[in-house]
């Protein structure tokens, strides 16, 4: 029985009943054909187009079922890098929105029987960070793209310069509290009167008043009210001399937190400026066709100290890397890379310097300056250079 004419009845029920998902063992992953029960699939199995398939598939399993395992990977992968990013969810969820495009490769397809050995492979591999809970298991993606990695690295350099800054902005203000503290407890001593502890006793005054037309007479004067005067005008000098004290401490205060504020601003400048003169004194070193080693340990214990070929350099930071082991292309920032230093006798090529770029012999290595004397082609001989200048020659 042939398909059913474009239009009619017939064809608009077919893709009616064709929307959306349908069960996954009538699936056939190399004919990409979905069927709708247990009879149509008996019937496309025993098709000529699904043998001739099969016989393909025999010919080579191994080649299809990584393919497939590779398409199916990425998509998941995507899938949680775009929608979910570096949160923690639920794999199931994850598997439900993938199967969701009518296009995708079935897991049936691939090496992995169920979504739980997806998952621990996943983590094994350390491509994800996986967590098994009483409500099954739950991914989180990594995100390891170098541009991303450099970002991270600045963002904590910046927060940990500001976190300095915040500690010194907050024992600075805890000084100036303490400073506050002492002031008001010397402002709120309580002050008492002098009193005389024998009453009998008598005060005597030396008084020498000076000889003058305008003096007045000894006789005139009395000396209860000298003695009134005398006490009535001592508190008002005192308390003169004390409210003068106050004025003078407290603008001394002032211009003592004036300079230290200022003395803080200034290290916190130069500690800026050391940060800028830090990152531009790291200079671009990579080039094309020498040996490398990834020294960085973010890509898991599968790359790791793994030694590659750089085929490409990207703005002078970023390489193209081809591991010599694997064949697989990584893209690198200069920072998880370092030189590979070859035995004597072998080319080199000279990354920084006047002679950047150029071929070289190695002629000997001086392990205890780390360092190495190497010949140019016109017989130029270039002693103690360091092993991070220069790095081994990629020979096919």
């Amino acid at each position: 029985m042939g398909k059913a004419e474009k239009g009619t009845p017939k064809d608009l029920a077919n893709k009616m009943k064709a929307k959306g998902l349908q069960k996954l063992r009538w699936y056939c992953q190399m004919c990409q054909k979905q069927c709708r029960d247990e009879n149509g699939f008996k019937c496309h199995t025993m098709s000529e187009s699904h043998q001739r398939q099969l016989l393909l598939f025999a010919e080579d399993p191994d080649k299809y079922l990584d393919s497939f395992s590779e398409e199916f990977l990425e998509g998941y992968e995507s899938l949680l890098k775009r929608r979910f990013g570096t949160k923690r969810v639920h794999a199931n969820n994850v598997y439900q929105e993938y199967i969701q495009d009518r296009d995708h490769v079935h897991m049936n397809a691939t090496k992995w029987e169920t979504l739980t050995d997806f998952v621990k492979w996943l983590g094994r591999e350390g491509r994800c960070l996986v967590d098994e809970t009483e409500k099954g298991w739950y991914v989180a993606y990594i995100d390891r793209d170098p541009e991303t990695i450099r970002r991270q690295k600045q963002m904590e350099k910046r927060e940990k310069f500001e976190k300095d800054e915040e500690e010194r902005m907050q024992e600075f203000i805890n000084r100036q509290i303490e400073l506050g503290k002492a002031k008001r407890s010397e402002e709120e001593k309580e002050y008492k009167e002098l009193q005389r502890e024998n009453e009998d006793e008598v005060i005597a005054l030396d008084m020498k008043l000076p000889s003058s037309s305008k003096a007045v007479k000894v006789g005139s004067f009395n000396k209860s009210n000298i003695l009134m005067e005398v006490s009535k005008s001592k508190p008002k000098v005192e308390e003169k001399i004390r409210k003068e004290q106050r004025k003078r401490t407290a603008l001394d205060d002032i211009m003592k937190e004036e300079l230290e504020s200022k003395k803080l601003k200034e290290e916190i400048a130069a500690k800026k400026d050391k940060a800028e003169r830090a990152d531009k004194a790291e200079k671009p070193w990579l080039a094309k066709g020498i040996v490398v080693k990834i020294i960085t340990e973010e890509l898991g214990s599968k790359y790791y100290k793994q030694k590659g070929v750089v085929r490409d350099v990207i703005d002078g930071y970023c390489a193209i890397v081809k591991l010599l082991d694997s064949g697989a292309k990584i893209k690198l920032d200069q920072m998880a890379l370092e030189t590979v230093i070859p035995s004597p006798n072998r080319k080199v090529i000279i990354l920084v310097g006047k002679h950047r770029k150029r071929e070289a012999v190695l002629e000997s290595i001086q392990e205890e300056s780390f360092s190495a004397t190497l010949t140019l082609d016109d017989g130029e001989a270039l002693r103690n250079v360091p092993y991070e200048n220069f790095s081994k020659l990629y020979t096919s």
